[in-house]
């Protein structure tokens, strides 16, 4: 009997001192889900007094990424000189557009007594007209977005329009991400207004068209119908989806483009230490393929 989805596992990455995720997108047969190109779900990681989450600065073009947090927190650091916390419920979305530079470390207040940290965060593709837009960031705290209150569920609109809602965050192609909480028994109907929408199940049990969902797996849906979804138990998921690419983009490292030439000049530009400095950083993650140490920026 076939699925009335087409089915993402998870596959776990290392991203260096145990710091575990669950990577959904890119996959097979699903590149991207809309827009949505990249899709990782962080730990949950539980640092002991004086650890904690320390990514160093490094390069993106040609996408947004979102950072939306279920425990922990963030600081980000840019190189438009961005300097924010991210908490749960909140929505950190950075444009990378030309190029931009970022770090994320667990804050010191956080490091000094430890913690967990969960979260999600994806990378949007921008369309070929915005690849090269200006850089820019936005912090939504979670009391500004949109939130659909039904029996059993709450769901809140992280960014794009779904639900008769749309969010705060400035996107470039139509599109919906949202967060979803729902009680044992509680269901809703997911509108079909997108030709693309995937379903990923953080923890709990759903039903999916009267279909089981696994665990940490994502379901793409392959018919254009408004489909019902159904917890079985205490649930949250995240639902995500939109218009179809306008062509296939190319992904190496940290970098998006619908050109291998565009990723070939930002790798020499990240070579040469041409993304701007980040606040407060004295080094950076270098390209996977230089096998010298990181550079200190000058």
């Amino acid at each position: 009997m076939s699925l009335p989805f087409d089915l993402i596992k998870p596959h776990e990455k290392d991203l260096g001192d145990g710091f575990m995720v669950r990577r959904l997108l890119p996959s097979h047969p699903h590149k991207m889900v809309g827009p949505f190109i990249f899709f990782d779900h962080m730990g949950p990681a539980v640092f002991g007094p004086g650890k904690g989450l320390d990514v160093r600065p490094h390069p993106h073009i040609g996408l947004a990424t979102v950072t939306y947090l279920f425990e922990g927190a963030i600081l980000h650091r840019d190189s438009l000189g961005t300097v924010q916390e991210i908490r749960p419920g909140d929505v950190n979305w950075m444009t990378a557009g030309s190029g931009i530079a970022h770090s994320e470390r667990t804050p010191d207040a956080l490091r000094q007594s430890g913690g967990t940290l969960q979260g999600i965060q994806i990378w949007i593709a921008l369309p070929k007209e915005h690849e090269t837009t200006e850089p820019a960031f936005e912090h939504h705290p979670a009391a500004t977005l949109p939130q659909v209150d039904s029996p059993g569920v709450r769901l809140r609109l992280i960014a794009g329009s779904a639900f008769g809602k749309r969010a705060p965050t400035k996107t470039f192609s139509d599109m919906f991400y949202a967060a979803v909480e729902m009680e044992a028994g509680a269901q809703f109907r997911l509108p079909a207004e997108y030709p693309q929408r995937g379903v990923y199940l953080v923890n709990g049990a759903v039903r999916i068209g009267g279909t089981e969902l696994a665990e940490k797996h994502m379901a793409v849906l392959t018919d254009a119908q408004e489909t019902t979804i159904e917890a079985v138990t205490q649930t949250r998921l995240m639902l995500l989806g939109g218009q179809s690419m306008d062509g296939d983009r190319f992904i190496w490292w940290n970098f998006v483009a619908s050109s291998r030439e565009a990723i070939e000049e930002a790798k020499e530009r990240w070579r040469t230490q041409q993304f701007g400095k980040v606040p407060d950083e004295i080094e950076r993650i270098p390209l996977p393929d230089e096998p010298k140490a990181p550079e200190a920026f000058s």
